[in-house]
């Protein structure tokens, strides 16, 4: 009966919360354009890791609040994050099974697809200039998935988050 029941949802929704804050940091300006996109580097992980509790839903209402955090047109961080994390969810039991280095391949072309979806949505939107600089952060990420993948994960096995 015990295995049914949540446990650690806390660790999550903090992991969640700390890949936000780290989003919205201001950088310096040579430094900014280099920003991994975290909220979608750990929202993967939590797909991946337990898409039954983190999936589609769970990236619309966190794509929601980076648009209000960051001041933009609602809906187009969480339309872009949607369409990516259900990628993760309908492939999760291959992905699991990708060496690391697969993982951080798919994870670039993850932010990269998610990256052209914003800006796609910003172009209608507001008509905005595509620049090279927009995809900076997949690579920033490639990089970067590897110590994601193994501070939350042994987040999730000492909290014993199910």
């Amino acid at each position: 009966m015990s295995l049914h029941l949540p446990n650690g949802r806390w660790v999550v929704w903090l992991s969640f919360l700390l890949a936000m804050l780290f989003q919205i940091m201001p950088l310096p300006e040579g430094v900014a354009v280099w920003r991994p996109d975290w909220l979608l580097l750990v929202m993967t992980y939590w797909a991946m890791a337990l898409p039954h509790r983190y999936n589609i839903l769970t990236a619309w209402i966190l794509g929601l609040l980076l648009d209000i955090l960051l001041g933009a047109t609602l809906g187009i961080r969480s339309l872009g994050m949607s369409i990516v994390i259900y990628g993760v969810v309908l492939h999760f039991q291959r992905l699991r099974n990708f060496p690391i280095w697969q993982q951080s391949l798919f994870v670039a072309a993850e932010v990269a697809v998610y990256q052209l979806i914003v800006f796609w949505l910003q172009f209608v939107v507001d008509g905005a200039k595509f620049e090279l600089s927009i995809l900076f952060p997949a690579v920033s990420s490639l990089f970067l998935w590897v110590w994601v993948f193994w501070i939350l994960r042994r987040m999730r096995r000492k909290y014993k988050v199910r």
